[in-house]
């Protein structure tokens, strides 16, 4: 492939471009009539406008698409995240074009996409799953039928969900009709797709991912966990790899039953596969993701891998490069989601101008935004801005410079999850890695933040600063920009 249309906007445009770029690969950028002037559509080598602002006139737009694509003459097309990257039909339609779908193929992501065909797929390879039903329920009888023998609390879930939507949780046999019966409308409303399932509820579990690589020729390698227990609406906020708490015999056990996972749907490219752990670290299958991750970038900075450059190399047919006993975690990575949201309210998504928009600078400190300062953050689309990851040789160096980082990122103008973030590193239970999914109910405390002083502010400042000064020298930062990306020494 000489030349990629990019089917999306944003932060994700920009990342896969700069791995185009290191590529020598020509870009195509496609975009709506609101992001006009946004960085994705200026760095590109073409771009092409294909609707209006709203996502379902123009990014939703799969033929609309796929004809840019054939004119202007790329052979593949990278679908980001969100939008069209899970789409079947859409991967089905690329490939019948005679384009190359940059990811899996139509059967995986159908398969993978619905949660009950992904666990019986998995479990002809004995994956560890979390109690409950393996196929859709007929009713509320049936339901309440298996929640007598499942027990309580259990969860209610959408088979075609994501991001929350379709799912209750159940605490007792009263409430069952009723929250059956709202998973089953959102569900339906959401995703055309009203089939429900049940599992056990798992009570203060951890959300804990392994990346996946596989190619077309039977090859499949995972590249170690990632730590998203920090959620709001059960979508995350904060990750980290590698996880605190995992021995490394449960590390590798989890990462060979995240192949195996890929092997039953004859996955090929990059996935992530999603696993709840309890607090005896019992591991069970949740899903798995048929795309390139938001967190991503974690994984990269703890491997040196390009993990966008893979996805490509296996698009083109190529055999996966990489040996399981050949990779090595090295150091700690995290990664804060930067979204236009106010912790103070909820979470509440905003919109407005970023009147002030400066980033951190420095040495493993790493920016994957979309947006420039004096830019609008738009009502259509997500709330995310960008992601800010930082790397250091442990967890507490790491933990230090995601401090300094925040300190030293100036935004403005919307409210963002940046103060979140600088409250959330700094609690006990983060900083010795002792926390689940109840993070934000258990600990967070909008009040508390906001009471902070501008003279606590200032004193956290130099802390981070002095920490950050005092540590030890580093390795070269990964960088993205850079061609040598990826080559820095393990």
């Amino acid at each position: 492939m000489q030349k990629i249309l990019i089917a999306n906007r944003g932060e994700i445009a920009l990342r896969v471009m700069r791995t185009c770029k290191k590529m020598n690969i020509k870009t195509v950028a496609v975009y709506s009539e609101i992001d006009a002037n946004m960085p994705f559509v200026q760095q590109a080598d073409e771009a092409y406008c294909i609707g209006p602002s709203p996502s379902n006139q123009s990014y939703l737009l799969g033929d609309k698409i796929i004809e840019v694509a054939k004119e202007c003459g790329a052979e593949g097309i990278h679908p980001g995240y969100g939008f069209l990257s899970e789409n079947a039909d859409f991967s089905e339609a690329v490939s019948k074009a005679g384009l190359t779908f940059i990811g899996p193929s139509a059967p995986s992501i159908s398969t993978m996409g619905s949660k009950i065909a992904a666990k019986q797929a998995a479990a002809k390879f004995d994956v560890p799953m979390v109690p409950g039903t393996d196929k859709p329920l007929a009713d509320i009888n049936e339901a309440e039928k298996v929640a007598a023998k499942t027990g309580y609390p259990l969860l209610v879930k959408a088979s075609a969900g994501g991001g929350g939507k379709g799912m209750r949780i159940v605490n007792n046999a009263d409430e069952l009709e009723t929250q059956f019966n709202s998973a089953k409308n959102e569900a339906l409303s959401s995703f055309g797709d009203d089939a429900l399932f049940i599992e056990k509820y798992v009570g203060s579990p951890k959300h804990i991912e392994i990346q996946v690589l596989g190619d077309n020729h039977g090859n499949y390698v995972h590249l170690f966990e990632r730590e998203c227990s920090v959620q709001r609406r059960h979508q995350k906020l904060i990750e980290e790899a590698p996880s605190s708490c995992l021995t490394q015999d449960i590390r590798m056990a989890m990462g060979e039953t995240a192949v195996n996972v890929a092997r039953s749907c004859n996955y090929s490219g990059a996935g992530t596969v999603e696993f709840l752990v309890d607090e005896d670290l019992n591991y069970y299958f949740l899903e798995m993701n048929t795309r390139l991750q938001v967190e991503h970038c974690v994984t990269e900075e703890i491997t040196g891998i390009d993990l966008v450059e893979q996805q490509i190399l296996v698009a083109r047919d190529e055999k996966l490069g990489l040996k399981q006993d050949e990779l090595k975690i090295n150091g700690h990575s995290i990664e804060l989601r930067l979204t236009s949201e106010n912790p103070l309210e909820d979470f509440t998504p905003a919109i407005g101008k970023l009147k002030t928009y400066i980033r951190p600078k420095g040495d493993h400190i790493r920016v994957d935004d979309g947006f420039e300062e004096g830019m609008e953050i738009p009502i259509y689309y997500d709330s995310m801005i960008g992601k800010l990851i930082v790397w250091g040789k442990d967890r507490p160096a790491a933990i230090e410079r995601m401090l300094y980082a925040i300190e030293n990122f100036h935004i403005s103008g919307i409210p963002s999850t940046l103060s979140f973030g600088h409250w959330a590193i700094q609690q006990k239970a983060f900083a010795e890695g002792n926390y689940n999914t109840h993070f934000i109910p258990t600990y967070f405390d909008a009040e508390k933040m906001n009471e902070a002083s501008d003279e606590e502010k200032k004193l956290a400042a130099l802390a981070a600063t002095f920490a950050f000064e005092q540590n030890e020298k580093l390795p070269p930062a990964l960088n993205l920009s850079d061609t040598n990306w990826g080559n820095r020494s393990k």
